[in-house]
C-alpha cells in the first residue's frame, strides 16, 4: 500500500512571510509617518498656545535682551488662546508695568518685543527722555558706560519698578520726543524698548491693544554672538528677564 505524502507546507509559510514581511514594511512606514504626524501638531500646538521661543535680531531691547538671544515667551501669562488663532477662551489679567511682552504691531504685521511702561488707567508723560507715570517721575542713576559706546542706567519709578535702560551718548534724537500727559485708554499699553535711544515702540506707532499682544517673555534660552561665528554666549543661556 502506498504511503500517503503530506503536502509540503514550507513553500507557502516562506511566502506568507515574505508578504507579511512586505505588508509590515509597509504599515511600519505609515504608521512612524502618523507618530511624526501627530508630534508636530502636538509641536506646534504647544508653540502656539502655551509657549514658544524668538528669536530677537536688533538691539531695541538692549541691555536686558540682546541681538542673538532666543528669548521664551509664556503664552498663557495672561490668557489662553484657541491655538493657532487670536481668539481668547479665557483671560485672567492683563500685563503690569514692567513686563517684557511680545505683541504684534498695530501698524505691521510684524512681532515686536518692549517693555511696559504704563498700563489702561495711568497717567503717563514723557519729556526729555525721563518718564513720569502718575505724578511720579522716575530717577535715574548710571550703571556703568564706555567710553564712546552706550550709558547704562537704572531707571527708578517708585520703590518697586527698576530696570537697566540704555542712552547713547550724542544721540539725543528720541530725548527731544515730548508726550504730553494723558491718559492711557481702557485695553490699551504703552510699550518702550530698554534701548531707549535706538528703539521703534509707542513713541512711534501708539498705544499697543491687547489684543494685540503675544504673551510674556520670562527667560533667555540661548544666546550667541551674531557676526562672530555664532559663538555661544554661556552666562545667558537660562538667564530670567526682569
Amino acid at each position: 500500500m502506498a504511503k500517503k505524502v503530506k503536502p509540503s507546507v514550507v513553500d507557502g509559510g516562506e511566502k506568507d512571510k515574505k508578504k507579511k514581511k512586505k505588508r509590515g514594511g509597509k504599515g511600519g512606514f505609515l504608521r512612524g509617518l502618523k507618530q511624526l504626524a501627530v508630534m508636530l501638531l502636538v509641536l506646534f500646538t504647544f508653540r502656539s498656545a502655551i509657549a514658544d521661543w524668538h528669536d530677537v535680531p536688533t538691539g531695541s531691547m538692549n541691555p536686558t535682551i540682546m541681538e542673538g538671544d532666543r528669548i521664551v515667551v509664556n503664552k498663557v501669562a495672561y490668557d489662553l488662546k484657541v491655538p493657532f488663532t487670536q481668539v481668547r477662551l479665557l483671560s485672567w489679567g492683563g500685563p503690569d508695568r514692567g513686563d517684557i511682552v511680545t505683541f504684534w504691531g498695530p501698524r505691521d504685521e510684524k512681532r515686536y518685543v518692549k517693555r511696559v511702561v504704563a498700563v489702561p488707567g495711568d497717567m503717563v508723560e514723557f519729556r526729555d527722555g525721563k518718564l513720569i507715570v502718575n505724578g511720579v517721575r522716575a530717577k535715574y542713576s548710571v550703571e556703568g558706560s564706555d567710553m564712546l559706546g552706550p550709558r547704562r542706567v537704572m531707571e527708578m519709578l517708585g520703590d518697586e519698578e527698576r530696570r537697566v535702560v540704555q542712552y547713547h551718548l550724542g544721540r539725543g534724537d528720541k530725548r527731544d520726543y515730548v508726550m504730553e500727559t494723558k491718559r492711557v485708554p481702557e485695553g490699551k499699553y504703552l510699550v518702550f524698548g530698554d534701548n531707549r535711544d535706538n528703539s521703534f515702540d509707542s513713541r512711534y506707532f501708539g498705544f499697543v491693544d491687547r489684543s494685540q499682544i503675544i504673551g510674556k517673555a520670562f527667560a533667555v534660552g540661548i544666546s550667541v554672538e551674531q557676526g562672530k561665528g555664532f559663538k555661544p554666549r554661556w552666562g545667558r543661556w537660562g538667564k530670567g528677564l526682569d
